[in-house]
């Protein structure tokens, strides 16, 4: 399985720039003027312009002035990009690396944590209860939010009724960089219990590399064995990469 990319930019330094907080000791209590400043900058462009107006590092700088109420956050936030390479990477990170920042706190890591959440229920909202051929984009943004960015294999099941309304999103197992292990009887056994007559399967490769492996294709063929002979039909496969996907029905793998 092909390993994950390292990210290189040496075409223009990230944090440079006018708009940047000078790196000094700062006295306790009332914040120096100069960070005041810096933070309404930023909060007046982000109100004008939006997200797509702001680099990465600055929407993480906003994300931390709330978290961070009497600090200089620029270092803080240019140290977690360095570390984990995009806003995305940031807020999906497990506690336990998060915490491996120098002067990352519970503060910072419970409200990186609520983000991420928002963005997932925000994400399945436009999936759930709603046909799923028909938003198939939606299908696969949602996938795309809650899965590409994890740092170990999830295995879920989105099930189907007759309609291909989707009527339940679950988790089936957690795993390893490379391996999640999945059970064909288990996931045949709750879409019997949720009254299912579709599936679809979706996990994720940490590597980024969607490609299938042997193990992959395998268990798919067995799941698919199972459900056939209750009569339930396996729409799909998706393996979600960092970014991009790969369908096992498009790429005759079912």
């Amino acid at each position: 399985m092909a390993q994950r990319d390292s990210f290189q930019d040496g075409s223009l330094p990230l944090f440079k720039g006018s708009d940047e907080a000078l790196p000094k000791a700062l006295p306790k209590g009332r914040l120096p003027s100069y960070i005041q400043d810096h933070r309404a900058r930023l909060r007046d462009r982000f109100i004008q312009g939006g997200a797509t107006a702001m680099p990465d590092y600055e929407l993480l700088e906003l994300v931390l002035f709330r978290s961070i109420p009497r600090r200089d956050v620029k270092p803080l936030a240019r140290a977690l990009l360095e570390k984990f390479q995009d806003f995305n990477r940031v807020i999906t990170a497990p506690t336990e690396r998060l915490e491996e920042v120098k002067g990352i706190g519970t503060a910072v890591i419970t409200d990186l944590k609520i983000l991420e959440a928002a963005a997932h229920r925000m994400a399945r909202a436009r999936v759930m209860q709603r046909q799923v051929i028909s938003g198939w984009d939606a299908v696969l943004d949602y996938c795309h939010t809650t899965m590409a960015h994890r740092e170990t294999e999830q295995f879920r099941v989105l099930y189907l009724d007759r309609k291909n309304v989707l009527i339940a999103d679950e988790e089936q197992a957690r795993g390893t960089v490379d391996h999640v292990p999945v059970y064909p009887r288990e996931v045949a056994k709750r879409a019997l219990e949720l009254n299912a007559s579709a599936l679809i399967l979706v996990h994720n490769h940490p590597s980024g590399d969607p490609t299938p492996s042997t193990s992959d294709i395998d268990m798919t063929d067995r799941i698919n064995t199972a459900l056939v002979a209750l009569g339930l039909v396996l729409h799909d496969h998706l393996i979600i990469g960092k970014s991009q996907e790969l369908s096992f029905r498009s790429e005759g793998y079912l």
